[in-house]
């Protein structure tokens, strides 16, 4: 008497936006080790991931914050609201307590750390793909306090007053970019940033340009350590 077999479950499809082409190789490695998950395919920029999302139909985009000519939060964004229906996993070098909220609220449904274990960063791409959000303990922890309210005193950054495109003109300031390089950068007009600029330095109660600069390089210099410039 024969018996039918069941057909494996086909592989989730992984795309993965990273301007760094160690870093796509490597996790391409990891992912695609895997009995349940493949990477489909990987993109360096984010127009580029625009095309590929659209072909490729991927199951579950991960994204870094840094990419090539553009922002990732942007980009996560803009698939929020073209492809609603791909989770996004964001992972980068940066510090989550400093991103992972305000990417949450761009339609994100996690963040990692890249100098997370393999272990972790796959049970993150899971966690995603089974429909929950993925923060580490920590963080979890800090956002059901400012949930409820028990966030201690003192402990909100003015960082966190600025809006998405602030906060994407204030990091390209600590990077020691222009208004014309931030300008071309964002595609945005020198007068719009210039504008942008104003309403940062008036949420950061800083008196001139000078100390917004010597602000936002601090910032950029300190952000891994959680220090306040």
């Amino acid at each position: 008497m024969k018996t039918d077999k069941l057909s494996p479950a086909p592989k989730k499809r992984v795309l993965l936006v990273d301007d760094h082409p160690m870093m796509r190789q490597g996790l391409a490695l990891l992912i695609n080790q895997q009995p349940d998950l493949t990477m489909c395919c990987e993109a360096a920029a984010a127009a580029e991931a625009m095309r590929l999302i659209g072909t490729s139909k991927p199951d579950l985009a991960i994204v870094d914050l840094s990419l090539e000519g553009s922002s990732g939060l942007e980009l996560i964004k803009d698939l929020q609201a073209l492809h609603p229906e791909v989770p996004v996993l964001v992972m980068s070098m940066h510090d989550e307590s400093l991103y992972a909220e305000r990417l949450l609220r761009a339609g994100a449904r996690g963040y990692v750390m890249k100098q997370a274990g393999g272990e972790t960063v796959l049970g993150a791409i899971r966690c995603v793909l089974s429909g929950r959000v993925y923060l580490s303990p920590k963080m979890s922890e800090k956002l059901l306090d400012s949930f409820t309210g028990r966030r201690p005193r003192g402990s909100n950054s003015p960082i966190e007053q600025l809006s998405d495109r602030e906060f994407e003109i204030f990091e390209l300031l600590g990077e020691g970019k222009s208004t014309r390089e931030i300008a071309r950068q964002l595609h945005l007009s020198p007068k719009t940033v210039d504008v942008h600029r104003s309403h940062i330095k008036r949420k950061l109660e800083l008196k001139d340009s000078i100390s917004l600069i010597r602000y936002a390089v601090r910032w950029i210099e300190t952000e891994g350590s959680g220090d306040r410039p």
